[in-house]
């Protein structure tokens, strides 16, 4: 194919921005006023889709649509996010767990480019309870401990986007280098448990009492927080060229990513069971993909040749936005489970985390026509 004929077959900058606009548009409507996607764990009742509410897919997407401001200057993104946390911090923030951390990373980059005095207490005090009281597994990993269950002696690869990225950026902002330290190995933890070294891809979790992988699941979504948190952990954490962590991740995007080119479906999707061509196209975890393969190409992390890889998922996710800017296929919150059956059977609705991560793919792309 020509250069022009690439060129023309490319979704317009101006197409491209108006998709944006309406997703963040969208996102601040997302509830659940039936409760048809709340999680009973006993009496503990969990709203992940409701926009309002202090958890990580409200987290992963404050931050997202946060970078859309820092990379473009959106007025309306940078309202969305500076209303929620006014709001948030009205009603008082929650126990703090692996999930209710996620918010801390969009926090702090507030923070640093306003000094709003209110957050520094909660940067500080949040950082001390992940480093000092969040249980840590044979090893020293962080247990994915969440508001229903601590999972002692269990990583999950969704540890590194939650909690461990949030304490990168206090460290690197109130001067902390332990605590960025202290990231650097559980990156270096989790890879060594967590990645199947025949392909590269990562297994959702690891229990060292059961010594496995559960089912064994090369879950779509926990990969996308593989190839999101490499490029942006090597930039958050400041690592330099020669860091001998910072070339070895390197080195595992680059395996991942080209299992991940071999394995994307014929429409520019990636399946929710990355390896399982009969589970469903899911969209959050194609716009993670799009996103950490763009940046990643970007940075120089990876082959140019990749961009290709990334742009056809922006196109497939196009048509997955309807008329109100609503993602569709984004799985919802999905547990470390026995069977794959149970990850191909997970419910699809709107979600936060499947419209700001959209938001990111589409404003990384954006700098493709720089």
């Amino acid at each position: 194919m020509t250069d022009n004929a690439t060129e023309s077959a490319r979704p317009s900058r101006e197409l491209i921005q108006s998709k944006i606009d309406l997703m963040i548009e969208n996102l601040t409507t997302i509830d659940d006023p039936e409760g048809k996607f709340l999680l009973h764990f006993g009496d503990i009742v969990v709203d992940d889709k409701s926009w309002k509410v202090w958890n990580w897919p409200q987290g992963v997407g404050l931050y997202g649509i946060y970078k859309n401001y820092k990379l473009t200057g959106n007025p309306k993104a940078l309202k969305v996010v500076t209303d929620w946390f006014d709001n948030a911090l009205a009603e008082g923030s929650p126990s703090k767990n692996v999930n209710s951390m996620a918010p801390l990373l969009a926090m702090a980059c507030l923070y640093e480019d306003t000094g709003d005095t209110r957050f520094q207490p909660y940067l500080d005090q949040w950082a001390k309870w992940a480093m000092e009281d969040m249980p840590r597994t044979t090893g020293g990993g962080m247990a994915h401990a969440t508001i229903q269950d601590p999972h002692l002696e269990q990583l999950w690869d969704d540890t590194l986007m939650m909690t461990v990225m949030p304490l990168t950026k206090i460290g690197r902002l109130l001067d902390h280098p332990d605590y960025v330290e202290e990231a650097k190995y559980q990156f270096l933890i989790h890879a060594e448990y967590l990645m199947n070294r025949t392909n590269g891809l990562w297994y959702h979790g690891w229990n060292f009492n059961r010594r496995d992988h559960y089912a064994g699941a090369l879950w779509a979504r926990g990969n996308c927080w593989i190839t999101i948190g490499i490029p942006e952990f090597i930039e958050t954490a400041g690592l330099k060229k020669g860091d001998l962590v910072r070339e070895w991740l390197i080195t595992l995007l680059n395996r991942q990513v080209e299992t991940l080119a071999k394995l994307q479906d014929e429409s520019g999707m990636w399946h929710t069971l990355l390896d399982d061509p009969d589970s469903y196209v899911e969209s959050s975890a194609t716009a993670g993909f799009a996103y950490g393969i763009l940046k990643a190409v970007h940075r120089r992390y990876i082959d140019q040749k990749y961009a290709a890889v990334a742009e056809k998922a922006i196109k497939a996710l196009l048509g997955q936005i309807d008329e109100k800017g609503e993602v569709q296929n984004v799985s919802v919150g999905t547990g470390l489970e026995d069977s794959l059956d149970y990850y191909r059977n997970i419910d699809r609705t709107a979600m936060p985390y499947g419209q700001s991560l959209t938001v990111l793919a589409f404003t990384e792309y954006l700098i493709s026509f720089c």
